[in-house]
């Protein structure tokens, strides 16, 4: 539960900045390729693609984690069931006008699951300050400040019914996703 507290905190977050509330909306990973899929932008796509993360949806599909569910005792297949899907798609439980049409569930872990909604972030001339982008929804998560290894636990905790040992610097390494 102590999971499910930390995830809805911050998604409180990103929708409240400065004591306004602005409601951002999610648009999707499809939106945030446009820009994000060349190698001048680093080929972040690319890297998520290739990654567990754009699985994370998937797995809940899987006979292995029917299993688990059946084991717990859940009364949804995975890919249906609240105690799953917090971890494994972006925004679960929001209400419907919080994300765009070309968002997709599907899409499990993706850019918006760590970056926040990306509404009002997402255009060129927003996205050249990060100061802008911050106020605009873009969550200010960073590895040298440790936030992104506090947000990663989130999920990657003792928690999960398929915990296994998190490191972060290591896990980093394989889903790093620099602008060169």
């Amino acid at each position: 539960m102590k999971k499910y507290l930390v995830i809805s905190i911050c998604f409180l977050f990103a929708f409240t900045v400065y004591g306004q509330e602005t409601v951002f909306k999610y648009v999707g990973v499809a939106n945030c390729a446009t820009c994000h899929k060349t190698e001048k932008q680093g080929e972040q796509e690319k890297i998520w693609k290739e990654s567990m993360h754009a699985k994370a949806y998937e797995t809940l599909k899987s006979d292995a984690a029917k299993e688990i569910a059946e084991k717990l005792g859940l009364e949804k297949v995975p890919n249906e069931a609240d105690e799953c899907l917090p971890c494994h798609v972006a925004g679960h439980g929001l209400d419907a006008s919080m994300f765009d049409k070309k968002f997709k569930m599907e899409d499990g872990v993706q850019c918006e699951s760590c970056h926040g909604p990306g509404s009002e972030y997402k255009s060129i001339k927003v996205m050249k300050s990060r100061e802008e982008s911050i106020k605009n929804g873009l969550t200010p998560i960073l590895v040298a400040d440790g936030t992104a290894e506090e947000y990663c636990i989130t999920c990657h905790n003792e928690q999960s019914p398929t915990y296994k040992e998190f490191k972060f610097a290591e896990e980093w390494e394989k889903i790093k996703h620099p602008k060169p």
